[in-house]
C-alpha cells in the first residue's frame, strides 16, 4: 500500500464512509456499549447539555488515565476503550478511542481522527528507539457538540505536562483541543504535518501496518520489541 495515499491537507475527510448515526453507535474496537464503558460514562458525565457533559469526560480521560506511550501491546485488542480503561493508561490513540467510547455511551456523537505530528521535544530513548522526531497517526477525537465536529485531544494528563513544562490542553467544548506549537519555556513542541483522516472505529490493522512501514529499525528488532508501542502523543 502506498501510505502517501492516505496524508492530506484536509482535517474533514472521512475514510471510511460512516453515516451520522454510526457515531451513536459502538464499534468492535470503541465498545461503547460495554458494562464498564457505561457505568464510567454515566458516572462521569452526569447531567446537563451534551457539551458540559462532554466536558467532563474529557478531563476525566486526559487526567485519570496515564499518558504511556511504552505499553499498549501491538494487538488489535489493547486498543477496545474497555481494555484502556481497565488499564488505566495509554498514548494518544488508546485514550481518543475511549473518548470517543464514554461520549457514544453518554448519547453524544463522536468519532476517532489521527494526523502525523512532528515532536520537537521527543526524549532521547523516544528517539533512539524510531530513529525520527515523526510520528504517524497521532489520535485525537471529533466530538459532535452544538451542530459541528470540535476535536478533543485528551492525551497528556495535567502530572505530566507539570513535570516537562508542556502546556495541557484544554477543552472547552467550542473550539479545537490541538497541540500546542510550544511549551511553557517558548521551546518548538508539536508541529502537525499531515492529516490522515477520521473514521468510525480505530482502525488498529491499519495504524500497525503504516508503524512498520514507518519504523523499520524497531520493527526489525524482533517480535519481542514490536509487541510494544512508542507514539508519543
Amino acid at each position: 500500500m502506498d501510505y502517501d495515499s492516505l496524508k492530506t491537507d484536509h482535517d474533514d475527510v472521512v475514510r471510511d464512509g460512516a453515516d451520522f448515526e454510526a457515531y451513536r453507535r459502538p464499534g468492535a474496537l470503541i465498545d461503547s456499549d460495554h458494562p464498564k464503558i457505561t457505568d464510567y460514562a454515566s458516572r462521569v458525565a452526569g447531567e446537563g447539555s451534551d457539551r458540559e457533559r462532554a466536558l467532563r469526560l474529557y478531563y476525566a480521560v486526559r487526567d485519570g488515565l496515564r499518558y504511556d506511550p511504552y505499553n499498549t501491546p501491538m494487538r488489535r485488542e489493547a486498543y477496545r476503550a474497555s481494555t484502556t480503561l481497565a488499564a488505566g493508561h495509554g498514548y494518544c490513540v488508546n485514550k481518543a478511542g475511549l473518548m470517543a467510547a464514554v461520549c457514544r455511551a453518554t448519547g453524544i456523537a463522536a468519532r476517532v481522527g489521527y494526523a502525523d505530528v512532528r515532536n520537537h521535544m521527543t526524549s532521547p530513548r523516544l528517539r533512539a528507539t524510531m530513529g525520527t522526531d515523526l510520528f504517524s497517526y497521532h489520535g485525537y477525537t471529533h466530538v459532535w457538540l452544538d451542530g459541528r465536529w470540535v476535536k478533543a485531544t485528551p492525551a497528556f494528563n495535567v502530572t505530566l505536562c507539570t513535570r516537562f513544562r508542556v502546556k495541557p490542553l484544554e477543552f472547552d467544548g467550542r473550539t479545537d483541543s490541538l497541540f500546542h506549537p510550544f511549551d511553557e519555556d517558548n521551546r518548538r513542541h508539536m508541529e502537525y504535518v499531515h492529516e490522515r483522516g477520521s473514521f468510525f472505529d480505530v482502525p488498529a490493522e491499519e495504524i500497525k501496518r503504516v508503524f512498520s512501514e514507518t519504523y523499520p529499525a524497531y520493527f526489525n528488532l524482533g517480535p519481542d520489541a514490536a509487541k510494544h508501542s512508542f507514539a508519543p502523543a
